[in-house]
């Protein structure tokens, strides 16, 4: 009598399979067969094949590390769980091997051949669910105390991170571990070794496969293929699945790969990457990542959040310059004896000239995209300095450590470029400072000369005067 998977399947309750595959005569294993289903494959997504006993599992999907947790539970005959982040959902999933003999299929295997079989059943979540992390070894529970302690035991953001890649890198006995974060809010991305950040080591990734930081953030989401991760023995499916990556990593002489989403509520915010890992320890490192990734993630949205608020507070949301609360701080700390000043100093006002009249007669969407292209235009001259928009249609400039002569000549670039422009004008004082000076002053003594050169321009501009016009 043939044993009869589907009516197996059918009396258990939640979603759940049996694989199947056949151990070769070398010592490999074959593909995975989908044996049964519950439910039928209306889950596997539009276009599904018609499902039949013994179907290639690749015929729906292709997730390694599914299938690598499918044969290490039948061919070692050893229980699994797993607690992962895949598909957009959580889902929790239960491997149990399978004793069925040859006569209980109703077929008879090769001498050199014998095939295994696995069930897997599981449950998916929207919501993450801590109580679900339990259950595992004594080892993993250590790891991932020791990384938390890591991520907590400093405030400095990169230096935690840091400590916490040199521990994930113990754990995975690897050559290299790194995290890479993804900002979409901030348009950037970090790389982050047991160093510390990588800023040239990222600089290379992205030469050698000439790709933005951004692009190679969304090639490797591309490489998961829907899964939480990829834990690799060699780099064929790399060298398959995205070839400019793996010629990168041949130059190091990279063997195996760990790349594994860190994702918090679904949305991606990073990657952990680890390169020459013990693969012995596979399912040790899954397990760890599981649980410290969800922890790393929460941390990395934190600071994410919290860099935003900085930004918020100190950038004019109009103009992308530094605010004024940012000009006010600086100058306090220019004022403090506990500061060390720059030995030179150059203070630059420019006020927008005929803003109100724009305003009054255009509205003030015209005046906030005047307002831009001024902005646009002092980025342009003075881009390597400190440029704060003090408020309405005056900035201020601080130049630290500029020669007297670059100054005189970044004043004269954006004077030019405001002549050149139909609709910018720019009154403008200047100030170099040396010496045991005084900020404020300085910025009084700017402001001076502005209004000098301001008086100026309305005296040759008398119809663009509008407070003059209104008394």
């Amino acid at each position: 009598m043939s044993f009869d998977f589907q009516a197996y399947v059918d009396r258990i309750n939640g979603m759940s399979g049996i694989y199947s595959f056949d151990v070769l005569p070398d010592g490999s294993y074959s593909e995975i067969r989908l044996m049964a289903i519950r439910g039928g494959v209306q889950g596997m997504g539009p276009g599904a094949p018609e499902f039949y006993p013994g179907i290639p599992w690749r015929r729906y999907y292709t997730d390694l590390n599914f299938e690598s947790f499918i044969y290490k539970c039948a061919f070692f005959n050893e229980f699994l769980y797993s607690y992962t982040n895949a598909h957009s959902h959580w889902v929790k999933g239960f491997y149990m091997p399978m004793d069925i003999a040859d006569d209980d299929t109703g077929t008879r295997s090769e001498d050199a051949v014998k095939t295994l079989y696995c069930l897997y059943t599981g449950t998916f979540s929207a919501q993450f669910e801590p109580e679900s992390m339990a259950g595992h070894s004594p080892e993993v529970a250590a790891a991932v105390t020791n990384i938390s302690v890591r991520l907590h035991e400093t405030q400095n953001y990169n230096q935690a991170m840091a400590a916490a890649m040199g521990e994930l890198q113990k754990i995975c006995g690897a050559a290299s571990c790194m995290l890479y974060t993804v900002d979409p809010g901030q348009q950037c991305c970090t790389l982050i070794s047991s160093r510390g950040v990588e800023k040239d080591y990222l600089d290379v990734m992205c030469r050698e496969m000439s790709r933005s930081p951004f692009e190679i953030a969304a090639a490797w989401e591309n490489d998961l293929d829907d899964s939480d991760c990829l834990l690799l023995d060699d780099l064929d499916v790399i060298k398959e699945r995205d070839p400019k990556w793996y010629e990168s990593m041949k130059d190091y002489d990279m063997k195996n790969i760990i790349l594994y989403a860190v994702r918090n509520n679904h949305n991606l915010v990073g990657f952990i990457w680890a390169a020459n890992y013990e693969s012995a320890k596979m399912v040790q490192i899954k397990e760890t990542l599981e649980l410290t990734s969800y922890l790393i993630a929460a941390v990395i949205v934190n600071h994410q959040l919290v860099s935003q608020l900085e930004i918020k507070s100190t950038m004019d949301g109009l103009t992308q310059l530094l605010n004024r609360n940012a000009m006010n701080d600086r100058v306090d700390k220019l004022m403090s004896d506990k500061t060390k000043k720059p030995e030179r100093m150059g203070v630059v006002l420019a006020d927008l000239n005929g803003l109100k009249l724009i305003n009054d007669e255009e509205g003030h969407d015209a005046g906030d995209k005047l307002l831009t292209r001024a902005a646009a235009l002092l980025k342009l001259a003075f881009g390597d300095y400190e440029i704060y928009r003090a408020g309405g249609d005056e900035f201020f400039v601080f130049c630290p450590d500029i020669a007297e002569g670059d100054l005189e000549q970044k004043v004269g670039e954006l004077m030019s470029l405001a002549n050149s422009t139909p609709d910018v004008s720019f009154a403008v004082g200047s100030v170099y400072l040396g010496g045991d000076y005084d900020i404020y002053n300085a910025m009084k003594t700017a402001d001076e000369k502005m209004y000098q050169h301001k008086q100026e321009y309305y005296r040759q501009n008398p119809n663009k005067n509008r407070r003059r016009q209104n008394t």
